[in-house]
């Protein structure tokens, strides 16, 4: 897809959102992967999410608890002291105000973008996933290498479908504070850029060709799966360093539900393990 206006449009550029996903928007979404769009949320709804959040997290630390439908949780240490929850899965199940958000109707054209069987899995895969990342010595999140969202289709030797991933950015984002960074466009690179390019996850230095997705909260991104990707470390420490984000999937294949007794997938019990070694709780 193409549009007369595409090739004057800033990559840093703030849409907002209508009725439908417009002609510009999806020419954008084809060409660069990604799409920012300004105020999806209000003020209010960002503090009640939060608040929500803050709340949830407190129960599980409460409760002990290691995993939520065989989903672990990433728990390090906060900056105020004690313990924190840095990702935290299936948050729309504990959080009526947060499930009733996420069906709102003001989602259509994000779901009618991604197909008309389109469904929110507010019970499969990880759930609706919060991520809040900040520095201290004991942090769980602090950053995110460079990968695709396709490395499960890529150990099956095939290219992965277009996978958009939906964030709501629940604080604001500078990119003097770190944040997500992208590399536009690799969304149609071939199946060795998608395997060789950069060692998955492990590496961390920053591309010439990146571009910093800065937001504000309130704002709703989507990025495409398959673009190469990475979540840059803040330069600051503890509560400077603070950055917030919920990210929503919006799924089209066969429903698949966790239970409290789901099995916990392979990457996550390394990843827990990886986290142990370092000596996370």
């Amino acid at each position: 897809m193409n549009h007369p206006d595409l090739d004057h449009i800033p990559l840093d550029t703030r849409f907002t959102i209508g009725d439908e996903i417009t002609p510009l928007q999806k020419a954008f979404l084809e060409r660069h992967g990604f799409l920012i769009f300004g105020g999806f949320a209000t003020t209010q709804e960002v503090n009640t999410i939060n608040a929500e959040i803050d709340r949830i997290t407190q129960q599980f630390l409460t409760e002990d608890r290691a995993e939520v439908r065989g989903i672990p949780l990433f728990r390090g240490y906060h900056y105020n002291g004690g313990q924190s929850i840095q990702r935290l899965p299936f948050t729309s199940l504990y959080s009526p105000a947060i499930h009733e958000f996420l069906d709102d109707p003001r989602f259509e054209p994000i779901r009618n973008l991604i197909g008309s069987n389109t469904r929110i899995g507010h019970n499969e895969k990880d759930g609706c996933v919060v991520n809040t990342y900040f520095n201290t010595k004991k942090s769980a999140y602090p950053k995110l290498g460079w990968h695709t969202d396709g490395l499960r289709d890529l150990f099956y030797l095939r290219m992965p479908k277009q996978m958009l991933n939906v964030g709501i950015h629940l604080s604001n984002c500078p990119k003097t504070n770190g944040g997500l960074r992208l590399l536009p466009g690799t969304h149609n690179q071939g199946f060795l850029s998608m395997c060789f390019r950069k060692p998955y996850f492990v590496y961390h230095r920053p591309d010439k060709k990146e571009v910093a997705v800065e937001t504000r909260a309130g704002d709703l991104t989507l990025h495409d799966g398959r673009l190469w990707h990475r979540v840059q470390q803040s330069p600051h420490m503890g509560e400077a360093s603070f950055r917030r984000s919920m990210y929503i999937p919006f799924l089209t294949d066969a429903f698949d539900p966790k239970e409290e007794s789901s099995k916990t997938p392979f990457y996550h019990k390394l990843g827990k393990a990886l986290r142990k070694l370092r000596g996370l709780p």
